[in-house]
């Protein structure tokens, strides 16, 4: 398996635009003759390693009309692992693994394009979900799970905050792309972002999980949204009262 995936590796990650797009379309079909149940399973570290390369060959490519076509290229070879369950969800952990790893390490000048990929990867999740069916609550907890996992995690101390931040604003904008007639199960897919709010130890994390459980928009699922400042005005009055009530030590005699 080494020696069959070692060239995409050194291919996808070249200077040379034409040797990256030649090892593009080679990854595809690489990638289709493993997507069917007889064929031999790709290994987590083999998709770690195919995603690794494919995080830089988006970082050597320049002009952002080119990204963003690459971008949503890498995006679409999830479809050709989508007819194979186990294998799908593999590749979309490991693309939020290599995402989360190689945070720390986007310039300034090259943080749009990773945006606009992690954008195309929320909507492409979404996609994949919805063809599988949203009924099928299996693969869509398996696939909220990764969710929770990585990018949306409460705890794990090694996901970076801006990439919460970034899943958090886009989460309702790709939701609503994918899931015009809003039939999707909206709770199955808030649960990452409902177990963020809940269970984060950063204010600003919890912060944006909020705003994100508030957006307007959600009430087209039938969510119930709760007005922040209302809420907020609540959560002072009952800390007031209990600090009240701590401090009443009893009528004198």
């Amino acid at each position: 398996m080494a020696q069959q995936t070692n060239p995409f590796i050194k291919q996808l990650a070249s200077s040379d635009r034409k040797l990256r797009t030649s090892a593009l379309a080679s990854l595809r079909s690489y990638l289709q003759s493993h997507s069917a149940p007889s064929s031999t399973p790709l290994s987590s570290l083999d998709l770690l390693k195919l995603w690794k390369a494919l995080f830089y060959c988006l970082y050597m490519q320049d002009k952002p009309l080119h990204q963003q076509n690459l971008a949503n290229d890498l995006a679409d070879l999830t479809d050709v692992l989508s007819s194979n369950d186990e294998v799908v969800i593999a590749w979309l952990e490991a693309f939020w693994q290599t995402i989360a790893r190689e945070w720390s390490g986007i310039d300034g000048l090259r943080m749009d394009k990773y945006l606009y990929l992690i954008r195309c990867y929320i909507r492409k999740g979404l996609e994949v979900c919805e063809s599988k069916g949203w009924s099928n609550e299996e693969f869509l907890g398996r696939y909220f799970e990764v969710l929770k996992a990585v990018p949306l995690s409460a705890r794990d101390t090694k996901i970076p905050d801006g990439l919460r931040y970034h899943v958090l604003d886009i989460y309702v904008d790709e939701l609503e792309k994918v899931d015009g007639k809003h039939e999707a199960p909206i709770e199955t897919i808030l649960e990452p972002v409902r177990s963020l709010a809940k269970n984060t130890v950063g204010k600003a994390v919890r912060r944006r999980a909020g705003e994100c459980l508030g957006d307007e928009r959600l009430r087209e699922w039938g969510v119930e949204i709760v007005d922040a400042k209302k809420k907020k005005t609540d959560d002072v009055v009952e800390v007031e009262e209990e600090e009240e009530d701590a401090e009443f030590g009893g009528f004198d005699d």
